[in-house]
């Protein structure tokens, strides 16, 4: 899913980031579009994670708190579009 995002252009992805957050960093309302989806994904691993960096189930939960009410949904879709990984028994995370 991850490669869809190499052919949107810089311009498009900021309007697109800019659209979703708003002046207090927070996503007021989730996308349905998937291409938008994966853009606000992809800006969320980039600006509140670190590769090669492994975290807790709750230290995700707290982050992802910060930036959209239903932290739940972001996490899922973090793990379904390919952005994170999980362990089996869902105790770590990590950025791929």
């Amino acid at each position: 899913m991850k490669d869809r995002l190499k052919n949107i252009d810089v311009a498009e992805k900021n309007e697109i980031i800019s659209t979703y957050l708003k002046n207090d960093s927070r996503i007021q309302q989730f996308p349905g579009k998937e291409k938008r989806k994966l853009i606000l994904l992809e800006y969320i691993v980039q600006e509140y994670f670190e590769m090669e960096k492994y975290y807790s189930e709750k230290d995700v939960n707290e982050i992802l708190k910060c930036i959209y009410v239903d932290h739940v949904l972001l996490r899922r879709h973090l793990i379904e579009y390919g952005f994170m990984k999980r362990s089996r028994d869902c105790k770590e995370y990590w950025v791929l």
